[in-house]
């Protein structure tokens, strides 16, 4: 037996295999934590594939980093991609209308169903969301950033007072939440599926504010405050989620309502600021390129 074919085999199995025990070890994983309990054989069976699918992957890294630098550089596709930055912000901004209308109307057919105030506040805010990303994204379609600077800032103060007047929405359903102490229960996977969801949306929404400032597009910068604002308020839904979903009866009502308050007026405050600094900076530099039409 050759010991070192069979050592890099195991290492460094064909791509296909890896794929597959990415699903195997993952469902695995849950269902002998969740379900079958974490003593059992097939728990300790699930650990070590777990480990191993993980440990191959890692190895596989420095192969994965060559790949994609090479496809980047030599696919005419991946390039374009990667260097027209008007294509990628209409195409994230089509994505997210097109997700913004399905999910606010799912949430409006879910509070018609229910009869529940609750999810036709979460259906009208998305819905909101998405006007306010079908507004720039009629700009962004037509116009290269930065070529009309006066339409881009006057959109961007638009969207501003419109993040003003969707607090109201926003408000009423943490005052929904905290007076009727109204929230639903999912289950276990389903609420860590929420929170993975969550996280990653909110750390992808700071990294896109902070990436696309440098391209000084007021249009660019209102679509990821947009996805800023629907990061905050998964947070919101995901602390509700959260605190009812793994409550083990250690924690009084008070105390949830008290954290679930905080949470919620912690996200009101941002996208309060938000909105009136975007307000701000839109008025002063709209007054900036006045006074250079006027001294020109």
């Amino acid at each position: 037996m050759d010991w070192r074919k069979l050592g890099k085999a195991l290492l460094f199995p064909h791509i296909a295999i890896m794929i597959l025990l990415v699903p195997i070890a993952t469902v695995l994983l849950v269902g002998s934590m969740v379900f079958i309990g974490t003593e059992s054989i097939i728990a300790y069976v699930s650990y070590v594939l777990a480990t191993y699918t993980l440990t191959v992957w890692c190895f596989k890294i420095p192969y994965l980093i060559h790949f994609f630098k090479t496809f980047k550089n030599e696919n005419k596709y991946a390039r374009k991609w990667l260097d027209d930055t008007r294509l990628r912000v209409n195409i994230s901004l089509f994505g997210s209308l097109a997700w913004n209308v399905l999910y606010g109307l799912f949430q409006i057919w879910l509070g018609i169903v229910h009869r529940t105030f609750w999810f036709g506040s979460l259906g009208a805010y998305y819905i909101c969301l998405a006007v306010m990303r079908y507004f720039l994204v009629s700009y962004t379609r037509r116009y290269a950033p930065g070529e009309r600077m006066r339409t881009e800032l006057v959109k961007y103060r638009a969207c501003g007072w419109v993040f003003l007047v969707m607090n109201l929405a926003l408000s009423l359903i943490v005052f929904f939440m905290l007076y009727w102490n109204r929230t639903f229960e999912h289950h276990m996977i389903t609420a860590i599926a929420m929170a993975a969801y969550t996280f990653t949306a909110f750390a992808v929404a700071i990294v896109s504010m902070v990436k696309y400032k440098r391209y000084s597009s007021p249009v660019f910068s209102a679509a990821k405050a947009i996805s800023f604002a629907a990061a905050c308020v998964s947070m919101l839904t995901l602390t509700s989620t959260m605190l009812t979903t793994f409550n083990d009866g250690t924690m009084d009502p008070f105390a949830r309502k008290m954290m679930l308050g905080s949470v919620g007026v912690a996200v009101i405050l941002v996208v309060i600021s938000m909105a009136v600094g975007m307000i701000a900076r839109g008025t002063r530099k709209l007054k900036q390129l006045n006074q250079e039409v006027t001294n020109g």
